[in-house]
Parts: structure tokens; sequence; C-alpha cells
């Protein structure tokens, strides 16, 4: 049985009051908060373990190094990869996306070839294709979503080309809620010898994701959401693709060998991962992911899901508000507007003096908003930890708005 007070009480923020209200925290769509356990982990680990990983003969760095490798097997085991090996470290989702840019694409890619986005792919899985518009030549071709929302796969494999060589596509929109048939796109582009990166980056904090039965090429997760820190993250690489890859970033650790007349790269995933890394970062993340894993992620989802109708109940009633991203099996997002002048800026201030924290503006979705016609909306997003009485006092703070607006 889901405990939702007990996850509660893990979490020492949700405690605090802001604006002389109990904080409803709504924002984790940007950024999710933290377990005492994952404070603890990082506290301990720079006032009793630190030192740098790797190469170090003395106790403290091989406790850090075996406490630092050891989140390789958790992340790969909360991704259900076949091998840790298959896991590269980064600071996060960004980071993620632009060594495939750097790594895979820039090097296999030629003016001409063409990429597939969908238009409601974060700004991180757009900049990186936009630089090698830029700088190879190559196309980027965009698929719209419906009046829903939804994306349907096969209007992204009937996208195809000859000329296609990837699809850079989200797994669950942060704007829409949307949740991406990415197993059918993977499956049709692979019978098309098209490669695949999926933006795990919202899906993977709200439901299983079992990388072997989707079979991307490139699926990349970040820390920050994640319950962990910020400034960490995974990606997994299918090992055929590692070995298409080039280094991103050059300097300690992913070599072997640095002479004056060459460079022996070491093998990978460490021949990705370059300098002293965010030891601490990744440390707190598996950590996180312990406790995501042990919290049990189908139960997590339930309780979302939960929140998600009883939310969708309660906006039913609200004549005033335009929800964007109406697809039944959606996550629990909501962004929206409202009626009249009210900007969502306006609004998220209101909001935080009853002590709920939202997010507004574009969400790094500029593709997204102009297909949707708006400049900005409000974003409410929950977690694990949030409860439908939360709900109740969203709703009763946007009825105050709209009074104020009227």
């Amino acid at each position: 049985m889901y405990d939702v007070i007990k996850v509660r009480a893990d979490f020492p923020i949700l405690s605090r009051e802001v604006n002389g209200k109990p904080l409803v925290y709504l924002d984790n769509g940007a950024s999710a908060q933290k377990p005492q356990v994952v404070i603890d982990t990082i506290t301990r680990a720079y006032a009793e373990e630190y030192a740098n990983v790797h190469r170090g003969l003395h106790f403290l760095s091989n406790l850090a190094t075996d406490n630092y490798e050891a989140v390789r097997g958790k992340i790969a085991k909360f991704m259900n990869a076949g091998s840790e090996n298959e896991i590269v470290f980064n600071s996060g989702t960004t980071e993620g996306i632009n060594m495939v840019a750097y790594g895979w694409a820039m090097p296999n890619l030629k003016s001409g070839d063409e990429i597939i986005l969908s238009v409601m792919e974060h700004h991180a899985n757009i900049v990186p294709w936009h630089f090698l518009r830029e700088r190879q030549g190559v196309v980027i071709k965009w698929v719209d979503v419906d009046a829903t929302g939804a994306l349907d796969p096969q209007a992204v494999l009937d996208a195809i080309t000859p000329k296609t060589k990837l699809i850079a596509i989200t797994h669950m929109s942060n704007v829409l809620g949307t949740k991406v048939d990415v197993k059918t796109i993977c499956a049709g582009a692979r019978a098309k010898g098209v490669r695949v990166l999926v933006d795990g980056s919202q899906a993977a904090v709200h439901m299983p994701v079992d990388v072997q039965d989707i079979d991307a090429d490139f699926y990349v997760v970040t820390g920050h959401k994640l319950y962990g820190p910020s400034g960490s993250g995974a990606i997994h690489i299918k090992p055929e693709r590692m070995a298409e890859m080039q280094p991103f970033i050059g300097g300690g650790d992913m070599i072997r060998e640095v002479s004056k007349s060459g460079v022996i790269y070491n093998d990978a995933p460490m021949k990705f991962e370059a300098g002293t890394p965010g030891i601490v970062q990744m440390i707190g993340l598996g950590t996180a992911v312990d406790y995501m894993m042990d919290t049990g992620m189908d139960a997590i989802a339930v309780h979302e899901n939960s929140l998600r109708d009883y939310a969708v109940a309660k906006l039913e009633g609200l004549n005033w508000i335009q929800v964007q991203g109406t697809t039944a099996d959606k996550g629990a997002i909501f962004s929206f507007t409202m009626d009249g002048a009210a900007h969502a800026h306006d609004i998220s201030t209101i909001l935080d003096k009853k002590g709920v924290a939202v997010r507004a503006g574009q969400h790094c979705t500029g593709p997204l908003m102009e297909h949707l016609g708006l400049t900005a909306t409000c974003r409410a997003s929950f977690a694990m930890y949030n409860t439908t009485d939360e709900v109740d006092v969203w709703i009763d703070a946007l009825e105050l708005a709209h009074d104020l607006f009227a």
C-alpha cells in the first residue's frame, strides 16, 4: 500500500511554509525535491568520504571510487540496461544529448541528412541539432501533435526518408504530459536503419523505464528530476553506437596513454567521461534511484496517475481554465492558461502567495508554444510526494486568481 504521508516525511523541505502558508510544491517538472537519505549521502560524502576518484592508492580515494562506480550498476538496474558498461555518466540530459550530437551525429551525418523531431521537444533536444544544421547542413524535420497533444508514432515513421539518420524524441512532454509510444517508434525506425535518441528526462521519474524493451540507441535521464542532485545524470548507449562515437570532451580519465605523438583512448564508457566528474552528485543520484526503486516505480506511477485523475476532475469544473494536453494517459503535468488578461507570470505570483509553487513561461519549448499559439503557460507538475489535499489547495488558489482578474 502506497503511503504518501510516509513518503512526505522523507522530504524535509515539505514541512516548511512559504508566505505564511504550507508549501505546496508543484514545480517538479523543473526539478524535484530531495529526500533526507539523499541529503545525508551528500553530507557524508563530503564530510567523511571525499577524495578524487580513480587511480588514487589511498583509503579515501578507493572508498570514493567504489561509491562512485557503484552508481553505474544502480542506474543500469534502474533502466534495466544489459550492462553497466552501457551507462555513461554526465551532468544531466543537456550534456547527454550534446554528447550524442558531437560524438555520434557530427562525425556520421553530412549535409542533407535529416533529423526528425517532434514539436514537443525541450530546447535541450533541439539546440544541439540546430548546431548540426548551422555547421554541417543537416536538415531538421518536424512532426506535429494533434489537438489533444497526442503524437502518432506512425506520423513520426512516415516522416522518414532515405536521408533520415536520426529521430530525437521525448518520452514524455514536459508541457503537455503526453506519453510517447517510443517503443513503436524505435521498432519502426530500426527496420529502416534509422537511429533513435529518447529524452527520458520527464518519463523516468514517473514510470518504470526498460531500455532493453524500448530498444532506443540512446536514452537520456537527468538526476535533479529523479530526486537526486543537480549536476548529475546518465545516458544509456547501445554498444554498437558507442563503437561509432568519437569522444566528446578530452582530458583525464578518458585516456589510457598520452604522448607527444598521439593519444590512446580508454574503453567505453570511460572513453566518454573526461575530467574530474561530479563525484558527490553522482553518489547522491545513486541513493536517489535506490530510494525510488525501494518505493517501487509501479507504485509511484499508480499514485501519480490517481493525482492526475483527481486533478482532471477538479479542473473540469473550471470553464475559465484552458489545459494544454488532454490525452487520457498523460503524466500528472498540467500546463494551463486562464480567461481574461491574466498573464502566466501574474497567475504564478498569486499562487505563490498561497504557498503554491508552479512554473510560468515557455518551459523551454518555443516550437511547441508557437504550435499552440501561446506566449506562455502556467505549469503544475506533480511528484511522488504530492497529495489530493494539495490539488485542492491549488484549485482554491486558482479560483482566487480568477476572481482577482475577473
